[in-house]
């Protein structure tokens, strides 16, 4: 999520109309059905008292000895991980790495993803792999369900390299690892993972290994470069409005196995789709509504002020597109979910083909008091087909919630930054979607 340069009169987006036509048949904002958190998880604070815990991605981990005993793991920046059972309670706290000295960042882990089976000193072992935003590394944690109480253990070689700064001075600049994905090659039986740098439209291919000692390490395979400026199809180009020195980054990442394609959320721009080894040509599946419309950055209000709109942009997301993540259906079936952050909404896609538009949502309040809240500015989102016991028959859908309610007042007087994570049944999701 960008905090920086919001727009006065959004400045987002990009993509070029040359690379997709727009989806027809939008539903209207007015029209978009409403799902209800059946759980969330304990409000995280993004201050001292709270230790500087802020809510980013989930990931759901599946115990096919125990469905009711699954995990959702969560990042929570520098407030390290989380760890969740179904209920939304937590069970384990990880911290993020400390700063290595007075004049170093510290760990800020942002996204989490899961893979399964990486043999490690010869046994079968699922794994959580992070990306420590703060460090610029890869950090990877061993599930265990023999341990339920502390099912993560942090398996990460202690050389492993930084994965797109040279120096440590860049690591301090924050030109980080920042979004991520996982994936397990069926074709040559690797491991895999993707992340994207902040500030600036980098993607890397990294390959996970165990090492001799039962660590992992990794190492970069290649690097992907998305556009950051656009042809609009009328004789002008266009760039989305930043900061000096800035390009459209991409945070929300997920990988189709099966189909070895990866689906990248540019923030500013839309959904991309290519090949999961960055080989080949990535196209746009869907674009912001605000692609295309130009802006000026103002240094003292450190936000963009937008000009005339072209009407360039999509139909269905409002910028930031943010958490993407994919509900797989034994037939090769499924949906895409994207989190348009811009209106606090949802939007699904078709798995296969050309990724056609099915329809929106949004997690919204529940009435009456204590009733769970809704989701606001959602970051990252996972989603899970798997019987996980009778809250979950058919399936979990976690979404990030970036305002977090009831407000809570600080000693100061001021409202706390408050976040968390809600937990939907996914067949109150399938109703709305198959309607």
């Amino acid at each position: 999520m960008h905090l920086p340069r919001r727009l006065t009169t959004v400045c987002l987006a990009a993509a070029t109309a040359a690379l997709m036509a727009t989806p027809a048949n939008p539903a209207a904002a007015s029209d978009t059905p409403s799902v209800y958190a059946v759980s969330e998880t304990p409000a995280l604070y993004d201050d001292a008292a709270g230790g500087d815990a802020n809510a980013d991605d989930p990931a759901i981990w599946f115990n096919a000895a125990d469905p009711d005993a699954s995990l959702v793991i969560a990042t929570a920046k520098q407030g390290g991980l989380r760890v969740h059972d179904l209920g939304g309670d937590e069970i384990q706290s990880i911290a993020a790495p400390a700063a290595p000295g007075p004049d170093n960042e510290p760990g800020r882990f942002n996204n989490v993803d899961l893979l399964s089976g990486l043999k490690i000193k010869g046994v079968r072992t699922d794994i959580a792999v992070v990306s420590d935003r703060g460090r610029d590394r890869l950090r990877v944690y061993g599930i265990d369900r023999h341990h339920p109480g502390a099912p993560l253990t942090d398996l990460t070689d202690p050389a492993a390299p930084r994965v797109f700064s040279a120096t440590e001075a860049d690591v301090d600049d924050q030109q980080s690892a920042y979004g991520l994905a996982t994936w397990r090659n069926a074709s040559n039986g690797r491991y895999y993972a993707l992340a994207s740098q902040r500030h600036t439209t980098r993607l890397a291919l990294m390959e996970l290994t165990a090492t001799a000692g039962g660590t992992v390490t990794y190492h970069r395979i290649r690097t992907l470069d998305l556009p950051s400026s656009f042809d609009l199809g009328n004789g002008t180009r266009w760039t989305p409005c930043d900061e000096p020195g800035r390009t459209p980054q991409v945070e929300g990442m997920v990988v189709d196995p099966e189909r070895g394609v990866l689906y990248a959320a540019q923030e500013d721009v839309g959904i991309w789709r290519m090949r999961a080894d960055l080989t080949g040509t990535p196209r746009i599946v869907d674009k912001v509504r605000e692609f295309g419309v130009p802006g000026t950055y103002d240094p003292v209000a450190d936000e963009c002020t937008a000009g005339a709109d072209p009407g360039a942009g999509g139909e269905r997301i409002t910028a930031d597109v943010e958490g993407l993540t994919i509900y797989r259906e034994d037939d090769g079936e499924g949906y895409l979910l994207a989190s348009s952050q811009g209106d606090n909404t949802f939007v699904a896609y078709e798995r296969d083909g050309d990724n056609d538009y099915v329809g929106n949502f949004r997690v919204a309040p529940a009435a009456g008091a204590g009733a769970i809240d809704g989701s606001e500015e959602c970051d990252g989102a996972a989603v899970l087909n798997a019987p996980l016991g009778d809250a979950y028959p058919h399936g979990l859908l976690v979404v990030h919630d970036g305002f977090n309610a009831p407000d809570v007042t600080g000693e100061d007087g001021e409202v706390r930054t408050n976040t968390n994570f809600k937990f939907v049944d996914w067949d109150d999701v399938a109703d709305e979607l198959d309607d």
